[in-house]
């Protein structure tokens, strides 16, 4: 019988060990202290609340802008028993394949051969909202006004914090006061982050036809594991991810996310669908050979062109949809193909032998 290579050990849900919110209810973070390390590179947080004293280092991509990664199909390095092992997307196609029991069951279901990838901000919740009003309440405190202009203000939602401060709204000069403004920033953020307990609009009926289709979702995000899960609890989505993706993970890219996303699906690149609201997210899934449902909102529909398929809401999604993504294609499909050349067979020569 046909074995499956590369599969991933059978491991318990991620959000078993994660404590529930119905259970005991929560004070969001009545203290919240940052510190930053020597070299400048985490923000780290203390919480003294819900029982424990430390919490896992906060990671510095909340307000910085990442790079896109694989565009020459290069993946990430893990580590084996015989030495480092080099993961690209070629490589993930190849391995993951299914093996025989697979085969016959997506013949059937032809939707669980499928892997959905959702990102974090504003596919799952609005974080833009988030952060704008984390920028608006350090104005507050610093006495300083943010411009109304549109350009100001999508500057402000997808550029650095270090760009913002320093060449858009000019409030700080001195390394010193960076720091400051940008742990303080940070702070605001997840303050409003602990509350946040609705989707966005539509998610969780899209979520319940998915998983009647049988269709293994994940999320990725640079988000420590513990805010991902407590925040999933708070808005009951935890039961329709089958893995996460967050900062634990060390991936350097969005690309590697999606990436490592596939692997914790045991699906395909090519068989992954990403939900994204960003050009830079679409550009991912592509590189990753992976198709891409944008969601138009964040970014207006003119910069998601190049996405497999755009939407303005998940209300507007069908699981026909997604069949449709992969209907024009077979699974060779950009493969490189051999032409074959036809040649008629040589005539074979009667003789006393072949008559007899």
């Amino acid at each position: 019988m046909e074995l499956c290579s590369f599969r991933t050990a059978t491991s318990p849900s991620p959000f078993s060990s994660a404590p529930s919110s119905s259970s005991s209810p929560r004070t969001p973070c009545p203290n919240l202290r940052f510190a930053r390390e020597r070299n400048g590179r985490q923000m780290r947080m203390r919480r003294r609340a819900s029982g424990f004293d430390a919490f896992p280092p906060l990671p510095g991509k909340v307000f910085v802008e990442e790079t896109i990664g694989a565009e020459y199909g290069e993946g990430f390095e893990t580590f084996r028993m015989d030495g480092p092992l080099n993961i690209d997307v070629d490589y993930l196609n190849e391995k993951l394949q299914e093996c025989f029991l697979q085969r016959i069951r997506h013949a059937m279901k032809p939707d669980e051969a499928f892997g959905l990838i959702f990102s974090w901000d504003n596919v799952i919740a609005d974080t833009d909202s988030l952060k704008l009003d984390a920028w608006r309440q350090l104005a507050l405190e610093e006495g300083k006004d943010i411009p109304t202009a549109a350009h100001i203000q999508r500057s402000i939602l997808h550029g650095a914090a270090d760009h913002v401060l320093r060449k858009i709204l000019y409030w700080a000069k001195e390394d010193d006061q960076m720091d400051r403004l940008k742990a303080r920033l940070i702070e605001l953020y997840y303050e409003s982050l602990f509350k946040l307990d609705t989707p966005v609009e539509g998610l969780r009926e899209w979520l319940d036809a998915v998983r009647t289709a049988g269709i293994p979702c994940a999320v990725a995000s640079s988000l420590d594991r513990r805010c991902m899960v407590e925040a999933l609890d708070r808005m009951s989505l935890s039961k329709y991810f089958k893995a996460i993706v967050t900062d634990e993970d060390d991936m350097e890219s969005i690309a590697h996310r999606f990436l490592s996303a596939a692997v914790k699906l045991d699906r395909k690149p090519s068989k992954c669908i990403v939900f994204e609201d960003d050009p830079r997210g679409v550009t991912a899934a592509h590189n990753c050979t992976m198709m891409a449902v944008s969601l138009i909102g964040a970014h207006p529909a003119y910069e998601l062109e190049q996405a497999d398929l755009a939407v303005a809401k998940y209300n507007d999604l069908s699981v026909i949809n997604l069949r449709r993504l992969f209907a024009h294609k077979g699974i060779s499909f950009m493969d490189m193909q051999k032409q074959i050349i036809e040649r008629s067979p040589p005539k074979r020569k009667l003789t006393v032998d072949t008559i007899f």
